[in-house]
């Protein structure tokens, strides 16, 4: 596992595909509606946030390789490993018709092809 591919991995997730379904923002799509916002936390308007480890421009490029350049079996290890926030590993190596070496090894490739993709996109 490449450390800040995880991390930025997770901040993706966070961010673009929350537990609750909320973004970063407040709602659902990232933007800044207030009244969206305000229903979205109840009446909590919080103005301000911590900041991403990972700027917005860097989470959309992981968007787009995740959805467009990694092979369907290591697209959905990514997705259930860093967006399904309620399944257990057992349930989640299942659900990708694996055991847990092989989701490992998979979330291994997914990490040195996104890296991979970033580099050649920095170039």
């Amino acid at each position: 596992m490449i450390k800040p591919i995880d991390e930025m991995l997770r901040t993706w997730a966070a961010e673009l595909h929350p537990p609750n379904g909320v973004g970063s923002a407040g709602n659902a799509s990232g933007g800044s509606n207030v009244i969206a916002m305000l229903m979205a936390t109840r009446g909590n308007l919080t103005r301000s946030t911590a900041g991403a480890r990972c700027p917005l421009d860097r989470t959309a490029d992981i968007e787009l390789i995740v959805n467009k350049h990694l092979p369907p079996p290591i697209e959905r290890v990514v997705r259930l490993h860093y967006t399904d926030y309620d399944m257990s590993d057992p349930m989640k190596w299942a659900a990708c018709g694996c055991g847990k070496r092989q989701y490992y090894r998979r979330l291994d490739l997914a990490h040195a092809a996104i890296a991979e993709i970033l580099l050649r996109r920095a170039a």
